[in-house]
């Protein structure tokens, strides 16, 4: 396992960690994926990654998680190691472990990344041959090269715009498969187009009408009463928030995010990522201040 510190946040880039959020982001709907978009979107930021049992019981209960179901989850995240708890008195609070907090940093890496204006014509490939007997090796290197933007060009030869060597080695290094798999840059010199690439490797399509129906969906929701946000109770606003970004959390695990000049004209998902943007911060407005008075607003259970 590899962790790097930049910013004061942690970054992992593991095998097995990647294997844990992946399941954590495909388990849409889920109590731990709910707890895990908490943490990362509040508990991290306004509250140094830790928080009392009743104020997470609190907030929970808020998003429609029952007493019994996050209670559950998060003795069972503890015993994953997502967390660390402690006691003060008859208080106990919930503390992400380096862990934890190095899955949430992968994720918000994928969720915020912005697409590449500035290409420069460059692919990068990971070709690999891995026999029978390494298929479940195989399978899991493919959804890794997904989750990275990696598009399946041909039979063991997967292709992206981003650069993502330094990940693909440490996954591959921990997979033990080093004899097995290849890395390679440059660009396209003949025949299939980029577009053509891209089309080969990427249902485009399919991804621009989930990111219409988002922002249509959105846009009805909050659109009437965008003047009015501010009248509305703090506690709605953060669940609107909440829900918007969740709501929006499946696109990187089916988006390559690639160059702005490679996507249709008029593409969806610009349109998707501004009003998901736009809309976070006007609905962060209290929020903070409503994550550092907790107490002020719910019973200690």
């Amino acid at each position: 396992m590899a962790v790097k510190v930049k910013n004061g946040r942690f970054l992992l880039y593991s095998f097995t960690m990647l294997l844990d959020l992946q399941t954590v982001s495909q388990t849409k709907g889920s109590t731990q994926f709910f707890i895990f978009n908490l943490f990362a979107d509040y508990i991290l930021p306004y509250k140094e990654g830790w928080a009392w049992t009743h104020e997470l019981l609190y907030l929970l209960e808020l998003l429609g998680v029952s007493d019994r179901a996050a209670r559950t989850t998060l003795s069972r995240m503890k015993q994953q190691g997502w967390f660390e708890t402690d006691r003060d008195g008859r208080r106990s609070r919930y503390t992400l472990t380096e862990k934890g907090r190095a899955i949430i940093a992968e994720g918000d890496k994928r969720i915020f990344e912005t697409p590449i204006d500035n290409w420069n014509g460059e692919w990068h490939f990971v070709i690999y041959s891995l026999p029978e007997e390494k298929r479940p090796l195989r399978n899991e290197l493919r959804k890794k090269l997904v989750w990275f933007g990696f598009g399946n060009l041909a039979p063991g030869t997967w292709v992206g715009a981003h650069n993502r060597q330094a990940e693909i080695e440490q996954i591959v290094q921990e997979m033990g498969i080093e004899s097995n798999v290849s890395l390679f840059a440059g660009r396209r010199t003949g025949l299939m187009t980029d577009e053509q690439i891209v089309a080969k490797c990427w249902q485009l399509d399919d991804l621009e009408s989930m990111y219409a129906d988002f922002v249509m969906r959105w846009k009805a929701r909050v659109e009437p009463e965008l003047n009015l946000l501010h009248k509305l109770p703090v506690q709605q606003r953060f669940h609107l928030r909440f829900m918007l970004t969740y709501d929006f959390q499946p696109f990187p695990r089916k988006d390559p995010n690639l160059p702005t000049v490679l996507l249709p004209e008029n593409w969806s998902g610009f349109a998707a990522r501004r009003l998901f943007t736009a809309y976070r911060l006007k609905l962060n407005e209290g929020v903070p201040e409503f994550f550092e008075n907790l107490s002020d607003y719910q019973v200690i259970k």
